[in-house]
Formats: C-alpha cells, structure tokens, sequence
C-alpha cells in the first residue's frame, strides 16, 4: 500500500534488535532517547535526583560514569532506584565493568581493545552474560587508537569504521553479540561519513551522537544537523544529543529532533511563529511559558501558537488545539481545526493549559477504552 504522504516516509535500517534492560534496541523498535549524569557516581543521592528528573524528561535509558570503586560501590543502591534501564560508563578499567555488571548495570560502555588481554575482555564478556548485561562499543574521533592515526594521518571515517569493526571482532570471538556501536566525532561532516560507512557494514544496532557538540543553543544545532541526517537516512537506533546543559535538557532536545521527523510523539508539538509587528499577543513569551507549564504531558498532541490571522487559521487547522491572536486583546481558540471561541489576553494561558491537559486527558481514555477492546476481541 502506497503512503498517503510519501515524502514523509523514512525506510529505517534493517538492524537486529538486542535489549538493554527491559527496554529493546533496533530492528522495529522505537528510535530511544538516553542521555548521562554528571553529578559525581560516588553521591548516590544527587545522582539518583538527576536521574529521576531525567526519567521525568521522558529519558529511555541513562548513562552513569564509573571511574572508579567509590562510583560503582554507589551503583547498586542507583541502579535499584531508577526507573529505568541504567548504562555504565567504565572508562578503560576492566575491573569497573565487572563490577558495574554485577551492581544492576544493564549495559557496558567500553571499547574491548581499551581494556587490556583476551583473557580481560573474557571476563568482561562473562559478567556480561552472567548478568544480562548489553555492550555499548563507544568509538570517539578525538581517541582514536595510535595504529589507525598512523595509518590514516588524522581521524577519518575509514578509521572510525575500522575501530568499531576491530572492537566487534573482539566481542564476536568471545561469541557475544548483544553489542550497539557508535562511532562519534565532534565534526558533523565526519560523524555523518562514519555512520554511513558503519551501517553498510554491520546489522547490529545503531547509538548515535555528535559529540562535545556544544552548548545549548549552538549544541542543539549541531545535532539536529548530525543526528537528523542520519535518522532521515534510516540509519540509528537509539540517540543521545550531548551537550554542555542539564541532562534532562539534552532529553528534550533528543525528543524534538524524534518528534520533527516523526519518528516519536512524546508530549506537546507547539507549533509557533517568530512573531512580529502584527502579533495580538506576546508570542515569545506565551509560548515560552506554555512549553514549561505543559512539560509534565506525555499524550503525544499539537498546539499552534500563531500571533495574527495570515498564518494562524492554516496552522490552526492542521493541530489538536490552536490559538490566534486578535485586536483588543481578544483571541480566537481552535479545536480539532475548528474555530470555537476567543479568549482574551489576561486569561489566554490558563484557558490554554487546561485545554491541553483537558485534550490529554481524552486521548489517553481513548487510548484506554481501545486497549480494553483489544484484549476483548
């Protein structure tokens, strides 16, 4: 069957699937969004209250650094206490990952030829199984191995490919498998190259990121850029948009560049404009306390926020919910496209709130009453 709107559709990469924790990487399962801690793994306490906001922020999986005994001895009481699937970063010390494994880490992060013998990523590899344990193989431009900077004179994607395909040999000889890559740079162009030469040479899942891409503002740029490319080819599996902010803000950033190629719906799509001399209402502002008041909704919905009727009826029409700036402060509400009635201005943010919450509430009942007649079918 042909698709009603073809130049929307995305072919993903047909990758098998392994499972971090409870939650399934790759082939049809949903494209997931993880991001790290930095708080100190040593502190239990800030690091579980970093991860709760997180997990609030709709993360699927987080990554915690374990640099040393102190970080993994706090490991256990974290991972008991979140929510979700928990990702231990061991650095280059083997022993950090057998630890971690057996402290509820659902998956490693650790280059197998950075850790020493055969006989070290073998003991890795069974702890690993022993607990259930995923792989993430995490190869990064800026530490390419000495022999591939010789070989290649600088960081290229031929290089990055070859590392990740070195480290894979190493887990496939200890006859393991349940491993995603990644194959990160700083440089987009050189991320992207790497990615695309990976995915044509391997079937195991995807993690993608461009890394120290930066600050909030030019960060987010960065990846959407990176990371959007790469999802639009079909190529990831899981993401994790890394920049100099709050984690749980590199969850939201993760979740928009999902939401624009319509690949998740997670919470609120606002749909806004620049605004301009003829808005009937200070539009950066209202929506900037629009997108803090609805984050706590989860019901996959759109809002237009539009400051005059040249674009806002249009726009109106294509959302859940909408609102269009008027004269004398008086502005028109849309629902389901259609025009109901206006609001004015002093009560406009409260009226749009429980609009939304209201509209939420109903999708998620909906959602429940067909679930019900699912199971009765």
């Amino acid at each position: 069957m042909s698709s009603i709107r073809p130049w929307r559709d995305i072919a993903r990469r047909n990758s098998r699937q392994i499972m971090v924790g409870s939650v399934p990487v790759g082939g049809d399962a949903p494209i997931t969004v993880q991001t790290m801690t930095n708080t100190p793994t040593s502190d239990a306490a800030a690091t579980i209250d970093q991860i709760r906001r997180c997990e609030d922020a709709g993360a699927d999986l987080i990554r915690v650094s374990c640099p040393d005994v102190e970080s993994t001895a706090a490991f256990r009481a974290i991972a008991k206490a979140a929510r979700v699937p928990l990702i231990a970063d061991i650095h280059f010390h083997y022993k950090r990952a057998l630890e971690a494994a057996d402290a509820g880490a659902a998956c490693l992060r650790i280059n197998p030829g950075n850790i020493g013998s055969s006989e070290r990523v073998a003991e890795v590899v069974r702890a690993a199984k022993a607990n259930g344990c995923a792989i993430r193989i995490g190869v990064n431009a800026g530490s390419l191995e000495k022999d591939l900077l010789e070989k290649y004179g600088e960081p290229c994607p031929e290089a990055l490919v070859e590392s990740a395909l070195d480290h894979i040999k190493l887990l496939q000889d200890h006859d393991f498998h349940e491993y995603k890559v990644a194959v990160k740079a700083s440089d987009v162009f050189l991320a992207v190259a790497a990615y695309m030469g990976l995915a044509e040479a391997v079937d195991c899942p995807l993690h993608l990121g461009i890394t120290e891409a930066g600050g909030l503002i030019g960060g987010t740029v960065k990846s959407a850029i990176g990371i959007g490319n790469l999802l639009w080819a079909g190529i990831g599996d899981t993401i994790r948009v890394s920049l100099s902010a709050e984690p749980e803000q590199e969850v939201r950033v993760g979740f928009e560049i999902l939401k624009s190629l319509g690949l998740r719906t997670r919470g609120v799509r606002v749909v806004s404009c620049p605004s301009c001399a003829r808005q009937g209402f200070d539009v950066v502002k209202t929506v900037s306390i629009l997108e803090d008041r609805l984050s706590h909704i989860k019901t996959p919905l759109s809002l237009s926020v539009l400051g005059c009727v040249v674009n806002g009826p249009g726009e109106a029409r294509e959302t859940d919910i909408g609102i269009t700036g008027g004269g004398a402060g008086k502005h028109m509400v849309y629902l389901s496209g259609v025009t109901d009635h206006h609001v004015t201005s002093d009560a406009m943010l409260d009226h749009i709130v429980e609009l939304v919450e209201a509209k939420a509430a109903e999708i998620e009942a909906q959602m429940t009453d067909a679930g019900k007649a699912d199971v009765a079918a």
